[in-house]
């Protein structure tokens, strides 16, 4: 995926008080999940406001060629955690690291640069930047 996508994503929904999680292009396609940065629930008003920003921009820019449909989304329970306040916000739940070494593990603390992870008996450190993970659970309460 070109890195413009991204960028033009994050140009459009920045002054909406969103936060770009995800941005996923495939053959006549286009999905984009979202978070508000002041971490409230995001509503379908939110979404209809990001996809219209979204769709400007787009249609001003023109980054695809051909037609495609525009999928604007919550990040749901598999949402993607990538930065430091991710991880503390998820403290005390499960991800899913995916990749050849990849675990499930209870998320512990961030450290410095590190987030550490409680898998099995042993804990797993991980550079924060060098990796992604899924909520692998879903808190009882909005965080």
């Amino acid at each position: 995926m070109p890195v413009d996508l991204w960028r033009l994503v994050e140009e459009a929904v920045e002054p909406l008080g969103l936060e770009v999680l995800e941005v996923k292009e495939a053959p006549g396609e286009v999905l984009v999940r979202l978070e508000r940065k002041d971490e409230r629930p995001i509503s379908v008003a939110d979404l209809e406001r990001a996809s219209r920003a979204i769709e400007a921009v787009f249609d001003r820019e023109d980054p695809i060629p051909g037609s495609y449909r525009l999928l604007v989304e919550s990040p749901g329970p598999k949402r993607p955690l990538f930065t430091r306040r991710h991880f503390e916000r998820f403290q005390g739940l499960k991800a899913k690291v995916p990749g050849p070494e990849g675990f499930t593990g209870r998320i512990l603390r961030v450290e410095e640069d590190e987030v550490v992870f409680q898998v099995g008996q042993e804990e797993r450190r991980l550079k924060i930047g060098t990796f992604r993970a899924n909520l692998a659970e879903w808190p009882e309460e909005p965080r």
